[in-house]
């Protein structure tokens, strides 16, 4: 980033000095339970995209998954995320996406508008998901509203189904309101797409390849849930605070 202008006479002692707008991602998920996975995609992304922070969002009841298994109780995601990022200062939890007063399922539109309301207006926010999460977004409340709160960071998943060519692969996750431009901008690992929608703004999302990571929640809920897998291959997939708070509050257990 360029420095700002030097002053044309010295500030008094008491002027605070002249700061960059923030760059600050917004990273949900179940987080059932947070693992190395989601660790290296935001390190990927802060290095990428210069953030200045990474807000970490266990999302308490996600409205596609309403149906299905309920995950283990926020409180414990919400402990088990802060001890996952607890050694980078960059990484933070937010409870935007804490369970409601209401009982309802939680929107990501919901909580990008509050943190857009918490900061100031030129702060540059940005969205982390990953590319399995991507193919749903045509189904997401107010989808279409969502790149233009926040830039879309998608992380490639390996058993994703949008490949290597996200041009592609559009008419699976792009909101049918929604237009791609096709002046795609490709560099090693970030692919730099545009959509625009019926005012005609446009908004950016990007792709970062080569981070497969392949980890999957369900399946260390299936390894935790098994009393002779080896200590050894959940420590290469979840950070030991981690592993020791799951085992000490009997997570996960069948």
């Amino acid at each position: 980033m360029p420095s700002p202008d030097e002053p044309s006479a010295p500030a008094a002692p008491s002027a605070a000095p002249a700061a960059f707008p923030q760059r600050i991602a917004l990273f949900g998920g179940s987080f059932d339970p947070p693992h190395n996975g989601h660790l290296a995609i935001a390190h990927a992304a802060l290095t990428a995209f210069q953030l200045d922070s990474v807000l970490f969002a266990p999302v308490a009841r996600q409205p596609l998954k309403i149906d299905s298994a309920p995950p283990t109780e926020f409180a414990h995601r919400a402990a088990m995320t802060a001890l996952a990022i607890a050694h980078e200062p960059r990484f933070a939890l937010s409870l935007l996406d804490a369970p409601r007063d209401d009982r309802q399922p939680n929107f990501t539109v919901d909580a990008l508008l509050r943190l857009r309301a918490q900061h100031p207006p030129l702060t540059r926010f940005f969205f982390l998901l990953g590319a399995d999460a991507l193919q749903q977004l045509p189904r997401w409340h107010r989808a279409a509203e969502i790149p233009f709160l926040a830039t879309l960071l998608v992380a490639s998943r390996p058993d994703s189904e949008l490949g290597a060519d996200p041009l592609a692969s559009a008419p699976q996750w792009l909101p049918p309101t929604l237009l791609l431009h096709r002046n795609a901008k490709t560099s090693a690992s970030i692919l730099h797409l545009q959509v625009e929608d019926a005012h005609h703004r446009t908004a950016d999302i990007f792709f970062l390849h080569g981070l497969n990571f392949d980890i999957s929640a369900s399946h260390l809920r299936l390894c935790l849930s098994a009393p002779h897998t080896p200590h050894l291959e959940l420590a290469t997939l979840l950070p030991a605070s981690v592993l020791d708070y799951i085992r000490s509050h009997h997570l996960y257990l069948a």
